[in-house]
């Protein structure tokens, strides 16, 4: 039966990890949440921040799970050596065999000292994980723009694109075919104040309103230089912020599974403490995951 794609049969074939369709994105991660996160049905705990090298935080939270699957969003290829995130993959995957995604990126321009021909700098990591013998199928790429998410195509399992809407996820797909892997991250707020909601978004947004990347990204979605404009527009926060009620967010998060993402990666706002952050996951589950 024919699953619509017309490419090459080579390209039917997939390599995709499985993380589920919905997973969470945190700055960092403790055995427990990992445990709780788990416990909700959540299906991957994306760790962001640029993490180090050194993946040790990854084992303890492993140890308190099952079938939890961790991924980095991302690591960085100007602090994170590639021989060392080598290393701390094999050392994981030993010991969590399939339970470990790695992300890989560039960051950003405006705050890396050392970033030129950040393209190159990629291609480069990328031959030195391959040197290292860290797998294509279990390594995405954060990509915004066509030239990096053609790369994450060629080299990687697929992209991890942060801060995107579902109209650059279904650009996504169309641009590297059917049998690559997609996660997008989308924000949230739980409430049905839209001010708060706004207000919630913009305090966030506001940092990568400064970057070029993510600027450049989302004018080549049809946004106004007004629109990218600090504090950033109403159209822009809305699109990039879900809020309202546990079902009106999960259909916006929906929105990416039918423009073509595998797993969306839900970063929750308004509110740092991890009972917060706990009780918003677990009034997502019931929409999200009945």
């Amino acid at each position: 039966m024919s699953n619509g794609y017309t490419g090459p049969v080579t390209e039917s074939v997939s390599l995709k990890p499985d993380l589920g369709r919905f997973g969470v994105w945190l700055g960092a991660i403790t055995p427990e949440l990992a445990a709780q996160i788990e416990s909700l049905g959540y299906g991957a705990a994306w760790i962001g921040m640029s993490p180090a090298a050194e993946l040790a935080w990854a084992e303890p939270a492993f140890a308190q799970t099952t079938s939890l699957q961790l991924a980095t969003g991302i690591v960085n290829v100007w602090s994170a050596p590639a021989a060392a995130v080598a290393e701390s993959y094999h050392r994981i995957e030993s010991a969590y065999p399939g339970r470990f995604l790695l992300g890989v990126g560039v960051g950003h321009a405006e705050h890396t000292q050392q970033y030129r021909k950040p393209y190159e700098a990629l291609v480069g990591y990328l031959d030195e994980l391959d040197a290292a013998m860290v797998p294509t199928s279990r390594r995405v790429l954060a990509a915004l723009g066509p030239k990096v998410l053609r790369l994450s195509a060629e080299r990687s399992a697929g992209a991890h694109p942060y801060l995107t809407t579902p109209e650059h996820t279904a650009k996504a797909r169309e641009l590297v075919g059917n049998s690559v892997y997609l996660a997008p991250e989308h924000k949230v707020v739980l409430t049905t104040d839209r001010d708060e909601a706004r207000a919630a978004g913009r305090q966030l947004v506001d940092f990568y309103l400064g970057l070029s990347n993510y600027v450049n990204n989302w004018l080549r979605l049809g946004f106004t230089e007004d629109d990218v404009r600090k504090p950033g527009s109403d159209r822009l926060i809305d699109a990039v912020v879900a809020y309202g009620t546990p079902a009106a967010i999960a259909e916006r998060l929906g929105e990416h599974l039918d423009a073509g993402a595998d797993h969306v990666a839900i970063q929750v706002l308004g509110g740092s403490d991890q009972d917060n952050l706990v009780s918003v996951l677990k009034e997502l589950a019931g929409p999200l995951f009945g």
